[in-house]
């Protein structure tokens, strides 16, 4: 396994790591096809969404990756979003507004701890990088003794998430969109 560097990440690199993580995800290409907005889109989810922006870093200290994390109870700051957003994705503003609300209706009740992203860099995929990211994430629900759940558009990636305790809850497609997973990690 390749050692990693994780710590705290910068959203606008965060937001380019993730956009290169996701270039080929089902989702964003619904979303934003072909869209050159995608890694302020992402860094905008970093800054103003999610809680926690986790980075891992290779052995030259560059950004390969990124998780963006949410504790039971976090409120997004909408409000600071809306602009980043807006000028992200323009006219398909309305698809990320869908997506949000397919998403947030379909998001257990349960008090949980949310894996909103994570990916690397398609050169570092298969490295042990992400791994190394997701079990990071992981150990703080365990020290919280909270379940885990994520969204995952995906198919090649369930064998994945499955690896660390994920298994799929659900599955539920977008309007005139992709089919996304629902994945569940019972607290240990």
């Amino acid at each position: 396994m390749t050692s990693a560097d994780i710590r705290p990440g910068d959203p606008v690199e965060a937001g380019r790591v993730l956009a290169r993580a996701f270039h080929d995800a089902p989702v964003i290409n619904w979303m934003l096809p072909g869209s050159t907005g995608v890694p302020l889109m992402f860094a905008m989810l970093s800054r103003h969404m999610h809680a926690i922006t986790e980075a891992v870093h290779d052995e030259g200290g560059a950004m390969v990756g990124a998780a963006l994390w949410d504790p039971p109870g976090h409120v997004p700051d909408f409000e600071s979003a809306v602009p980043g957003f807006v000028e992200a994705m323009g006219e398909r503003v309305s698809y990320g507004m869908v997506l949000e609300e397919t998403l947030a209706a379909h998001r257990p009740q349960e008090s949980h701890w949310y894996l909103a992203q994570i990916g690397t860099v398609p050169e570092r995929q298969g490295s042990g990088l992400g791994g190394a990211l997701m079990r990071s994430g992981l150990a703080r629900c365990d020290i919280d003794a909270l379940p885990a759940y994520l969204e995952n558009s995906k198919e090649a990636n369930l064998p994945f998430y499955e690896r660390h305790g994920f298994a799929v809850t659900e599955k539920f497609w977008l309007p005139d969109g992709p089919p996304i997973w629902g994945m569940w990690r019972e607290a240990v």
